[in-house]
C-alpha cells in the first residue's frame, strides 16, 4: 500500500499526539506517559501553530509525523540560520520498520532542497536512540558532536546530525 506525505490537519492532532507518545515510550525514551516533555509534545495543535508538522498516511490510516521548523522558530533548538531543523519524527509503534520514517525524512531532504536560503537540515536525538542513529546515517546524515546539547532541566543527553543539501 502506498505511503502519503501531507502537512498534518486539524482533525489529525489527536493521532499525532497519541502516536507521539506511544513511540516514545515503546522505545523506551520515558517510563510513563505523564512525563513533562510527553505532555507537552503531546499536544500537536499547539505545536501545529509554531511550527509545520507533516504526516505520513497509509490506507488513510495516519502513521507517522514529524515536526519541521527553521533557526528563529519555538520548535527550533539546533537549526542555523541556513538550515530547516526537524524533531520529533516518530512511527506509529505497531508499525516502525516499514519505511514510513525514512520516507518522512527523504521528503524533508526534498523540500529542502526547495527553499531559498536553506543548505542543511539539521536534528537532535537521544544520545542513546540507536535506531534513529541508524536511520540517519544510512541517509547520509554526518554528525555535528560539537552541537550536541542538553535538555534544560534533565539528565537527557541529545546528539546532533546534519545533511547539507
Amino acid at each position: 500500500m502506498s505511503l502519503t506525505i501531507r502537512p498534518a490537519r486539524d482533525g489529525d492532532y489527536d493521532t499525532i499526539g497519541r502516536i507521539t507518545v506511544e513511540a516514545y515510550l515503546h522505545g523506551g525514551y520515558f517510563e510513563t506517559a505523564d512525563h513533562p516533555y510527553l505532555l507537552q509534545i503531546r499536544d500537536a495543535a499547539h505545536r501545529a501553530e509554531h511550527a509545520l508538522i507533516w504526516v505520513a498516511e497509509r490506507g488513510n490510516r495516519i502513521i507517522a509525523s514529524v515536526t519541521l521548523a527553521k533557526a528563529g522558530e519555538r520548535y527550533a533548538e539546533v537549526a542555523y540560520e541556513d538550515e530547516l531543523e526537524f524533531r520529533m519524527l516518530v512511527v506509529d509503534p505497531e508499525v516502525q520498520r516499514s519505511g514510513a520514517g525514512r520516507a518522512l525524512v527523504e521528503a524533508i531532504l526534498g523540500h529542502a532542497r526547495g527553499l531559498e536560503g536553506v543548505n542543511a537540515v539539521s536534528l537532535s536525538t537521544g544520545k542513546t536512540w540507536e535506531s534513529a542513529h541508524a536511520l540517519y546515517r544510512a541517509l547520509n546524515f554526518t554528525r555535528v558532536p560539537e552541537r550536541d546539547w542538553n535538555v534544560p532541566g534533565t539528565s537527557i543527553e541529545l546528539v546532533v546530525y546534519r545533511y547539507a543539501v
